[in-house]
């Protein structure tokens, strides 16, 4: 790894970590020895980059820092052009377009060196089988959830009995071969996932929940996270 590259890359690993990163944690990641990070960060630090901490504490990068937003790495590039790939062939109409507007975008602001791996990439999904589709307006939900909103539903469940639902959305899962919305059901007083081409009809309230979207999604995960410790222990 050119000696750049290095130092943008503890950039990298310091600004997404909520947590003081130790030498040694970088460099392991970076496959380097030691004293190289030592030295590095002395650099940074050097050059005026607001890194905090010591050898043997951690570093730090302060929140104030900013540096260009796609000063992407080769690795990088092929990460968000696979997760492309996927969401453009298995997303929602929206979220495909917003997949292949990224890929154009992506192309135009790296270098030119770098535009073989977008064109023909190193990495890609296996086609996707035909979804059927949804019952309900993917992207207006994505909107609900963001803003709290409650939906009511109208679906029909894998035995083909109907049902009337006021839920809270908390997030649209995308599989393979279908998508999922999870919710807190106001009948069942529970979350419940419903298969979104199963829904018959949904209507988009203008009614906010009691409850923030982030700690009802932190509920969902705990939920989750319980169910699957059953599971485990069983």
């Amino acid at each position: 790894m050119r000696r750049a590259d290095r130092l943008f890359q503890i950039i990298q690993i310091l600004r997404r970590s909520s947590r003081p990163v130790t030498g040694g944690e970088i460099a392991a990641e970076l496959e380097v020895s030691l004293r190289t990070v030592y030295r590095d960060v002395a650099d940074l630090i050097g050059q005026r980059v607001p890194i905090r901490g010591e050898a043997g504490f951690g570093y730090v990068l302060d929140d104030t820092f900013d540096m260009p937003p796609l000063m992407l790495t080769p690795d990088e590039i092929e990460a968000a052009v696979l997760g492309a790939q996927w969401v453009a062939a298995r997303g929602d109409p929206a979220l495909a377009n917003a997949a292949r507007d990224l890929i154009a975008k992506i192309t135009s602001v790296v270098p030119e060196r770098f535009h073989p791996m977008i064109a023909e990439p190193a990495t890609a999904t296996p086609h996707g089988r035909k979804m059927p589709p949804d019952g309900i307006d993917i992207a207006r939900t994505r909107r609900w959830i963001r803003e709290g909103r409650k939906i009511r539903l109208e679906y029909r469940d894998e035995r083909g009995a109907l049902s009337a639902r006021i839920v809270w959305p908390v997030i649209i899962g995308f599989f393979d071969e279908t998508r999922v919305l999870a919710a807190w059901c106001e009948l069942r007083r529970d979350f419940r996932h419903f298969r979104t081409d199963r829904v018959i009809s949904a209507a988009f309230l203008d009614e906010i929940y009691d409850e923030r979207p982030g700690a009802l999604r932190m509920r969902w995960k705990r939920m989750l996270a319980d169910r699957i410790a059953e599971r485990d222990a069983g």
